[in-house]
């Protein structure tokens, strides 16, 4: 899905004139006539969809000041592009003090609106990056910032929830890459002990002969090459959450000395002579069937009823398809930003290869897919090509780039270098169409073929000029504004 942009002005022709250069850029475009019906707008069902405001800034129902005093409260964060017609300091003074991220003085080339938008959007991106990455380091992560729309995702942050409200021990299941780590660090961040110590322990990355020291601790000169004192993982997290991933791997004799451990709410650090006592919430994880593997002895019983208490399963990627959508729209926003890429979003024939895709990896491979196809990609959107293995997969032809759907009109867009139109001549009964319906439709053919260029479309028809503008306001497709007038109507425009 592309980028929303919600253009808001009550002159209809700067609505149209807008709306048609930001389609062209590959963003999608909602309208309003005046400053109310925005405020309703945003703050409505579809208010979510909307990542960036253009406003007009003298309107007669409420001037865009006013619309920003009332947006600036419920929407902190919301990207607002100013326009007007009155180019005074006083007046980008003025909007910017309300809380405009930027001001452009009507007439704006298409080129100026796209920089200003893209560059807005850019800014937004990192800024919520950076507010994550502070939020995980103050391990203050909570559900609200999961990307879990799918019905399945939604279950387990109500587990997650209930979780929370205690220090009861919670063992999250999964396969591997499907967020289990972000789901614990949502526990921590949403219950009494959010700012607290989250310490992590990858059980199955220790080596075997300094587990105990990791996990524990040891006193200086307790072996050889312990030349200093070393706090273990456990009073690392003193206060807060140890969080031990895969579980699964660790060996059995460790597995004694973490039940104590868990037991007793203490530890005997190497060479020390009285055990450490310590407040700790134990979050465990694993990729592996942990009851088989302790009716098999490959993991102690009494360890496993002591890590089950909350079990907490989250779901493969491929089992909750509801939520790759938003995650690859996530992580385009995000690798664009990074990239300085202009990639705004997915094709839907894109889109569908990745939600029929099993995804073995889970979200990690999800992430690393997007990551690659933002680099490699040159277009607007990503399409079936920026993704040859996925397509390679699932057997679909990824040699040809199809086009995307334009926002200005019916017309699909036109980069359709390789693209085979079709065109039917009987209609579903088998009957032949009129001669009108498919005048109309290879006249839209034409215009997407060539980018909208009105005189190589006339001509590649053999017809005038004066006919096709004839033929278009006979059809209704005058919508579709022809790309060097629109330029200049927008510059003319006030």
């Amino acid at each position: 899905m592309a980028q929303t942009i919600l253009v808001v002005d009550d002159d209809p022709v700067q609505r149209r004139l807008l709306e048609t250069a930001i389609g062209r850029a590959g963003m999608q475009v909602v309208t309003a006539p005046g400053g109310q019906p925005a405020l309703d707008l945003i703050h409505g069902p579809r208010g979510e969809q909307i990542t960036l405001v253009m406003l007009d800034l003298v309107m007669p129902d409420m001037g865009g000041l006013e619309v920003l005093e009332k947006l600036r409260p419920t929407h902190p964060d919301l990207p607002v592009i100013v326009l007007t017609a009155k180019g005074g300091i006083d007046s980008a003074v003025d909007a910017m003090r309300a809380g405009a991220n930027d001001f452009l003085v009507k007439p704006a080339s298409p080129e100026r609106i796209t920089v200003s938008i893209r560059n807005q959007l850019k800014i937004g991106t990192l800024s919520g990056e950076v507010k994550q990455l502070k939020k995980k380091q103050d391990n203050r992560l909570s559900f609200d910032d999961l990307i879990a729309n799918s019905p399945e995702m939604k279950q387990v942050i109500r587990l997650g929830l209930r979780a929370a409200q205690s220090d009861i021990p919670v063992l999250i299941e999964g396969e591997s890459g499907s967020g289990k780590e972000l789901v614990a660090r949502a526990i921590q961040g949403t219950s009494g002990r959010s700012g607290k110590p989250f310490v992590t322990v990858n059980c199955g990355a220790i080596p075997e002969n300094l587990i105990e020291s990791i996990l524990f601790g040891h006193e200086k000169g307790s072996f050889t090459g312990a030349s200093d004192k070393h706090l273990g993982k456990f009073q690392e997290a003193d206060g807060g959450t140890l969080f031990l991933d895969e579980i699964g791997e660790l060996r059995l004799d460790m597995q004694v000395k973490l039940l104590r451990a868990l037991q007793e709410s203490e530890v005997d650090p190497v060479g020390s002579k009285r055990p450490v006592k310590v407040d700790v919430r134990i979050v465990a994880a694993t990729n592996r069937d942990l009851g088989a593997m302790a009716r098999e002895g490959g993991f102690r019983e009494d360890l496993y009823y002591r890590l089950n208490v909350f079990p907490v399963t989250v779901p493969a990627l491929r089992e909750r398809a509801g939520d790759i959508a938003p995650l690859s729209r996530h992580f385009i926003e995000r690798f664009a930003a990074e990239e300085n890429k202009q990639v705004a979003g997915l094709t839907p024939q894109a889109s569908q290869l990745l939600e029929r895709f099993n995804w073995p990896g889970n979200v990690r491979q999800l992430e690393n897919t997007i990551f690659r196809a933002v680099v490699l990609c040159d277009g607007a959107q990503l399409d079936v090509c920026d993704f040859p293995q996925i397509a390679a997969a699932m057997g679909v032809d990824a040699n040809v780039r199809q086009a995307a759907p334009s926002s200005a009109g019916d017309a699909p867009a036109a980069r359709a270098a390789g693209f085979a139109y079709s065109l039917n001549v009987t209609d579903a009964a088998g009957n032949i169409r009129k001669f009108v319906e498919m005048e109309s439709e290879i006249i839209r053919m034409a215009i997407a073929r060539y980018n909208g260029h009105m005189s190589e479309v006339a001509r590649r028809l053999g017809i005038g000029r004066s006919t096709l503008y004839r033929k278009l306001k006979e059809f209704g497709l005058e919508g579709d504004v022809p790309e060097e007038e629109e330029e200049s109507a927008l510059r003319k425009a006030g």
